[in-house]
């Protein structure tokens, strides 16, 4: 089962994109971030004409997540657990079936600048609500994940100049501090469990040419439940998504998984 997370930074700026990485791809389950879509404004054709299941939580210009699937979806639920009051779109879940069923959860993890301020107390507070969620899944004891733009740098050998983002919502210690104790709940972050090392980006900015002198951060991450990660065959960063024709500044991201 290959499985993919992709933040495409608004659908109709990808309705060429998204479709030709998919027929190169062949995914079998895509998560997606940032749609700016409404559901009911969702171009879903395209991708049911592909084979997929097409399921949202869209929210008018700004978030929205979504899944793909080409195995059927059960269990679907939208939004994150823990504040009703909360109303954006940064979180789907289902259960892919597949020869092993596997839960796999969507999110959009807030960005959280400015810092200090309100929007970095709610990126902390959803945290909170996402330990919460991570916790309540773990209890199943059975294969799930949870991935998207985490807007979170792990450790400084994930960004090109480390030093720019010292006092960034997506690297301050607070931040980070968070993003450990999700992981320190038993998960495997599926790219480091197979590849090491600095240089390995999955975000590249649309200003200051940071493409072109790879100056990019890996935001966009697998969390694997200690029954996922037993099926882990591979993990790999499409990064070359990035230099082609109206890219999303994001890159598709995605696990082989034997299920």
């Amino acid at each position: 089962m290959k499985i993919a997370t992709f933040n495409i930074n608004g659908i109709k700026a990808r309705i060429n994109a998204l479709p030709d990485w998919l027929d190169e791809a062949q995914p079998d389950v895509v998560l997606l971030q940032e749609i700016k879509s409404v559901d009911e404004a969702f171009p879903r054709e395209i991708f049911e004409d592909r084979g997929y299941q097409v399921e949202t939580h869209g929210q008018k210009s700004f978030n929205g997540v979504a899944i793909l699937s080409k195995l059927p979806l059960e269990d679907i639920t939208r939004g994150l657990p823990g504040d009703d009051d909360d109303e954006q779109a940064r979180w789907i879940e289902a259960t892919v079936m597949g020869e092993t069923p596997v839960h796999v959860c969507g999110l959009y993890l807030p960005n959280g600048n400015p810092v200090p301020g309100p929007k970095y107390d709610y990126k902390l507070a959803w945290m909170e609500r996402l330990q919460a969620r991570a916790e309540d899944l773990l209890k199943a004891e059975e294969p799930f994940l949870m991935a998207g733009d985490y807007n979170i740098i792990p450790q400084d050998e994930d960004a090109r100049r480390p030093e720019a983002w010292q006092e960034d919502a997506l690297a301050r210690p607070e931040s980070r501090a968070a993003y450990r104790r999700l992981l320190n709940l038993g998960f495997t972050e599926a790219f480091r469990a197979r590849t090491f090392g600095p240089e390995h980006y999955s975000f590249w900015d649309y200003q200051a040419g940071a493409w072109n002198r790879d100056d990019g951060i890996r935001i966009d991450h697998f969390l694997l439940s200690p029954q996922c990660a037993d099926l882990l065959v591979d993990c790999q960063i499409d990064k070359e998504v990035r230099g082609r024709e109206k890219p999303s500044d994001h890159v598709p991201v995605w696990v082989e998984l034997a299920a």
